[in-house]
């Protein structure tokens, strides 16, 4: 089994990546899978352009970095999504990014650690929504973090103690729909 902590944001001075390296280290610690955090900045995923729907692309991109994308995204049994929230909503480019592909996520299961400053609530709402596209299971537990109890200014961050609980419990329902799964 692999797990893929897939980054969300591609802005400068993102707290995103601080976010996917805290859940890698307790994935790391907890889990007896394969973890690998998919940064979406290192990609640089295009816009949706192509005429041929992701659906019928049958995995035949034309941009070298989607194949990219997708070749990593393939290879994930089941993912944590670390999406921040923007205007009340899910980031563009991790959207497009999703968009950009389709048989690569059908099926798999989800989970979501989010943050912002509803502690991006919001955005997995309507992620939830999105990932149904997919026939992809999202599992119920989720971690939501506050850009203002959690985060200084220079992006790091300190998760509330109960935060690591959470996780846990988001990683042993994502593992084990997985593991059915399989």
């Amino acid at each position: 089994m692999k797990i893929g902590i897939v980054i969300g944001s591609i802005r400068e001075g993102r707290k995103g990546e601080h976010v996917g390296r805290w859940v890698e280290g307790i994935a790391r610690d907890d889990l007896d899978v394969d973890v690998e955090v998919i940064d979406l900045k290192e990609f640089d995923v295009p816009l949706l352009t192509a005429p041929t729907p992701p659906a019928a692309a049958n995995r035949s991109y034309d941009s070298a970095n989607v194949r990219r994308w997708s070749d990593a995204i393939d290879a994930c049994d089941g993912y944590v999504f670390i999406t921040p929230e923007y205007n009340h909503g899910v980031p563009g480019a991790f959207k497009n990014a999703v968009d950009t592909l389709a048989p690569e996520w059908s099926g798999k299961a989800v989970g979501f650690v989010s943050y912002g400053t509803a502690d991006g609530i919001r955005a997995v709402e309507q992620w939830r929504q999105i990932v149904a596209n997919f026939q992809m299971i999202d599992i119920r537990a989720q971690v939501a973090m506050s850009n203002f109890t959690e985060f200084a200014q220079d992006g790091s961050f300190t998760p509330l103690e109960r935060r690591e609980s959470e996780l846990r419990a988001l990683l042993d329902q994502l593992t084990t729909v997985v593991a059915r799964g399989r």
